[in-house]
């Protein structure tokens, strides 16, 4: 018996709903992603976690530490002598060892602030107000000499391969806070060295990439999530359109009798929705008092741009977002704090952010987020104690820098490790990034060896094969 030959409209019904279920069936990914954890249903730490959210003040291009936060009273004994370093980066530049470098003394006057007596440079002089809350890491130490391959170490904790961002790790690992927005946001990032790997989610479903709001080197003004409004269709007539859309994908689940995870993968179109319905009053600054703008700097040309970046972290910290990450950089071959000619250049964008960041620390502190926020500022790496080539500018040094902790469950007012004499190597308790990662994800109630993804055949996780939790550093 012949069978009969359907007519066309139902081919292209059956295929119409076809696409729409390969389209569905590929969300699965983040029903799958929990399944790896090994967790119910939705997003559980592992252990209590100290932190809550974090916010990252990512500084492009590798602030100089011994003109900033580590001090060093020997560069100022020694300035314009010439001794041999020999690291990565001089072999890297020069072929051979023993190649002689000139020391280069702090550009800015250093002194002590605050009861812990904290060593702050004249570049930050309104963070230094607010030393009291710091966790000092002088230890660091990373991988890669270049932009690109530190840039991505420090977001992905990998030069090679592509690899997810610790934003995303952390999506992946806790989710949002608020389900009517995304759990990772970055705003004004940077399309270079790494660019969307920076923020992306590799092999981990997309939905844990991050929402990007901007770009580096354009005004943070614009900083808007794209196509959030729809000027073309009421609110009414785009209800009755979701509508219809969750009313199709309710017929698919009939029709194919698909299994619960596919139900609730269809409510994650749910969230576009309601983001749509939020986002836009967090977004907005005129809520804010005049006096809120003005501390964040919005009222002056060179902070009005980090500061509108900051107070949008408090913001969306104080909705619900879990990851935020905002960048202090450009679009320019050369990042922001890349100065390896014009060392006082490194004044310029310390004005620009120092003020909005003080703004952010008393902000979150006075309203009670900083207990449960932890916000980390940081370069992919730090700068040479000598001048590059003998000039006015300082080399990339992965070999020993500073980044600093606050709020989130470390030790305020505490510094832990050094660097030698110079401020070239980390040698007392040293840090390297994976450990820094390590310490971050347990901050946020994560183990990092048990917040792992199967790919290719083998678990990954963010620290890889290394790291370790710098127990030092907690409450």
């Amino acid at each position: 018996m012949t069978p009969a030959t359907p007519d066309r409209r139902t081919v292209l019904q059956a295929s119409a709903c076809g696409f729409g279920q390969l389209a569905l069936t590929g969300l699965l990914g983040a029903e799958q992603a929990r399944q790896n954890r090994n967790q119910p249903q939705g997003w559980q730490p592992h252990f209590t976690p100290r932190a809550k959210r974090i916010i990252f003040l990512f500084m492009q291009g590798g602030p100089s530490q011994v003109d900033s936060y580590d001090y060093k009273p020997l560069l100022n004994r020694k300035d314009g002598t010439e001794l041999s370093f020999d690291d990565a980066r001089v072999l890297a530049n020069t072929g051979n060892r023993g190649s002689s470098q000139q020391i280069m003394k702090p550009l800015w006057k250093f002194q002590q602030y605050g009861d812990c007596g904290q060593w702050v440079s004249e570049l930050f002089p309104q963070t230094a107000r607010h030393v009291d809350k710091l966790c000092m890491l002088h230890s660091m130490h990373t991988e890669g000499v270049a932009h690109g391959p530190a840039t991505l170490f420090l977001h992905c904790g990998a030069t090679n391969l592509v690899r997810p961002s610790m934003g995303a790790w952390v999506n992946y690992g806790l989710g949002s806070e608020n389900n009517n927005l995304p759990g990772f946001l970055s705003i004004c990032p940077s399309p270079g060295n790494g660019g969307a790997r920076n923020y992306g989610s590799a092999f981990l479903p997309p939905i844990f990439q991050a929402t990007t709001l901007g770009s580096a080197g354009r005004p943070a003004q614009d900083a808007q999530i794209r196509d959030l409004v729809n000027p073309r269709l009421s609110k009414q007539q785009q209800q009755a359109q979701f509508q219809l859309l969750q009313s199709l994908n309710q017929q698919q689940l009939q029709q194919y009798e698909v299994d619960h995870q596919l139900e609730a993968v269809i409510s994650n179109y749910e969230l576009a929705w309601r983001v749509q319905g939020h986002a836009p009053e967090v977004l907005d600054l005129s809520r804010e008092s005049a006096a809120t703008l003005e501390m964040y700097g919005l009222h002056r040309k060179a902070t009005e741009d980090f500061g509108r970046q900051c107070l949008l972290a408090r913001r969306f910290c104080e909705a619900g977002v879990r990851f935020i990450q905002l960048t202090y950089g450009d679009d320019s071959p050369n990042p922001a704090w890349d100065q390896h000619s014009d060392m006082p250049k490194h004044f310029e964008h310390a004005r620009a952010v120092d003020q909005p960041i003080a703004a952010l620390l008393q902000d979150l502190q006075q309203r009670g987020l900083l207990e449960d926020t932890l916000v980390w500022w940081g370069g992919e790496f730090g700068r040479t104690p000598y001048a590059q080539n003998k000039g006015t500018g300082r080399d990339h040094n992965p070999n020993g820098f500073t980044v600093w902790l606050a709020g989130g469950g470390v030790k305020p007012g505490f510094a832990y490790g050094a660097t030698d004499d110079f401020g070239h190597q980390a040698v007392e308790n040293k840090i390297h990034m994976h450990d820094l990662h390590a310490t971050i994800l347990h901050l946020l109630g994560l183990n990092h060896e048990q917040l792992t993804y199967q790919f290719a055949g083998r678990d990954f996780r963010l620290t890889d094969v290394g790291g370790r939790v710098v127990k030092d550093l907690l409450l």
